[in-house]
């Protein structure tokens, strides 16, 4: 398959989500709002105890923000709408009363590394080095900052969001607490992710409900927080520095 998608397949309890690109994983706006709406509608599945959040293929998990559409943003209100659509599938990830598992099969970048930081518990492959290229072409990781930082602190966020060039290893990561494990393979990150989410549905979904909501306490304010960050980004990616330097991908 070669067309983008958001798939949501449910088993024995676990829900599995799984969003595609042919372009490295990268997410258009269309994915964005079909990711958030189907983590959204996960959470009030009752049939679902866990869920398991994915990419399609073998290589990059996310490759972050689609830069067809970052090029084709003429106005601040197209860039902040572009943006809060990262807003929103972080925010459905942290109001989502289920835990999420992360799966990281490959490199992600800027958005997708929001997307990891939002998870509630993520495993990886060796292969998942992590960058956040924002400031690489003239932005700045806004939006998924505050997952981010939330996740691996704030000094490790800002080695990696002012060193925008350099992709930082999976062990790396897993140091600072981004990822839980880091395995040698997919087929040994695939057997460990099916294992702990199906020994996470023999536990109390309402102790899970509850685990979930006190570990996310104080990110009540993100709505607004999220959408305030979107604006800026909307507002950079019309500087002129952004424009010459997103022609380069064209």
């Amino acid at each position: 398959m070669t067309q983008p998608y958001v798939t949501i397949t449910e088993e024995n309890g676990i829900g599995t989500i799984e969003f595609f690109h042919p372009a490295h994983n990268s997410l258009p706006g269309d994915i964005l709002a079909k990711l958030a709406e189907t983590i959204t509608e996960a959470g009030k599945n009752d049939a679902i105890k866990v869920i398991i959040l994915k990419s399609g293929k073998d290589r990059t998990f996310c490759a972050g923000a689609s830069f067809k559409e970052l090029i084709n943003i003429n106005d601040a209100e197209t860039g902040k709408v572009f943006f809060s659509g990262f807003a929103n599938v972080i925010n459905a990830m942290r109001t989502c009363p289920k835990f999420i598992i992360g799966r990281v099969q490959g490199k992600t970048v800027g958005g997708g590394v929001g997307l990891a930081s939002a998870t509630d518990y993520c495993m990886a492959t060796k292969y998942a080095a992590i960058k956040l290229s924002e400031l690489n072409v003239g932005i700045g990781p806004f939006v998924v900052g505050p997952a981010v930082e939330r996740k691996i602190g704030l000094s490790a966020m800002t080695q990696i969001a002012i060193d925008a060039n350099t992709f930082y290893s999976a062990e790396w990561a897993r140091d600072k607490g981004l990822y839980t494990h880091v395995y040698e393979d997919i087929e040994a990150l695939d057997t460990a992710v099916n294992e702990f989410a199906a020994h996470l549905c023999t536990y109390n979904p309402e102790a899970m409900r509850d685990m979930k909501a006190a570990f996310w306490e104080g990110t009540e304010h993100w709505d607004t927080l999220l959408a305030e960050r979107a604006v800026i980004s909307g507002r950079l990616v019309l500087s002129e520095f952004t424009k010459e330097t997103l022609k380069r991908f064209k």
